[in-house]
């Protein structure tokens, strides 16, 4: 049973919530902006993510790759179903978000997801622990990602789903990645971070037009030609199992770029610009709380015979 207790309590976040033993209110009316109440409701889903099982994360990652490869899926029967014209790249595209709307709605992990969501408990309070248990997160929710896709990759190869027009424009499709270099990699990485993590951020208060939101911003994910590291895996393995590339080439040019660009445009720039903007919000109300204990303590006192 202290075994029990001891294996959990290593991975229970260091936050106020532990130490205090109590939730924060997320309600507008308990914060002291609408962009406080969203980072709250944020930090705190990601705490719930740090403190997951790591098995469960696993297979919700390896399913959430799986999942994401609807994505490639969509497109390509759309490309191939599609007369040759220019409208037939804004249609095709559509099909690009399909993946996102599945994970995303279903709940299952997705990397660039917690590049955000897992991030702010970490800015919120900076401990080794805590750190160690993003970097778990982390490379166990890429690891199931890449697994998840590279599996989808090699059935889409192996087992004959699909015409020959829709195999062949898989492979166009996957091809177009591989024309970026290492920068365009890692800038289109950048950006396509950035996007997610503002989806990750409206998402909360999106309520009913959710799907919009998801749609919204994976499109332009997919009309932008950014690079994403767990779509970008499907693609790309797609590739090394057809034979059209070298094993290699999956981790360079593609893979380490844009993980890079994925992360510092997710956690680096957005996560931090986010927290940046409600810090002394949320400083100032705890000074403003403190003070107001104090006064209560100095009436206790006073009021003493």
């Amino acid at each position: 049973m202290d075994e029990e207790k001891q294996h959990s309590d290593s991975k229970d976040v260091d936050s106020d919530e532990h130490s205090q033993g109590k939730e924060i209110e997320t309600g507008e009316d308990n914060l002291p902006s609408k962009a406080a109440a969203v980072h709250e409701v944020i930090r705190m889903e990601g705490e719930k993510e740090l403190e997951r099982d790591g098995q469960a994360l696993l297979w919700s990652a390896i399913a959430a790759g799986l999942s994401i490869s609807a994505s490639l899926m969509a497109k390509g029967i759309l490309h191939a179903r599609l007369p040759d014209s220019p409208e037939r790249f804004f249609i095709e595209n559509i099909g690009y978000t399909v993946g996102f709307i599945i994970v995303i709605m279903a709940r299952q992990q997705l990397f660039t997801e917690n590049t955000v969501t897992a991030v702010l408990p970490v800015m919120q309070k900076l401990t080794g622990k805590n750190v160690l248990l993003l970097l778990r997160l982390w490379g166990i929710v890429l690891a199931g990602n890449v697994i998840g896709g590279g599996l989808a990759a090699l059935v889409f190869h192996l087992v004959p789903f699909f015409d020959t027009a829709t195999d062949e424009a898989f492979r166009t499709i996957s091809l177009e990645i591989m024309e970026k270099d290492p920068e365009g990699m890692f800038v289109g990485g950048m950006v396509s971070g950035w996007l997610i993590a503002t989806m990750v951020w409206m998402i909360p208060s999106a309520g009913t037009a959710k799907l919009w939101v998801i749609m919204l911003m994976t499109y332009m994910v997919a009309i932008g030609d950014l690079t994403h590291i767990v779509v970008g895996s499907v693609e790309v393995l797609y590739l090394v199992f057809s034979g059209a590339i070298p094993w290699y080439e999956f981790i360079w040019p593609f893979a380490l770029p844009t993980l890079a660009g994925n992360i510092i445009g997710g956690t680096f720039i957005f996560a931090l610009i986010s927290h940046a903007q409600i810090r002394n919000d949320m400083s100032n109300q705890k000074k403003a709380e403190a003070k107001k204990e104090e006064m209560k303590a100095a009436k206790k006192e006073a009021a003493k015979p």
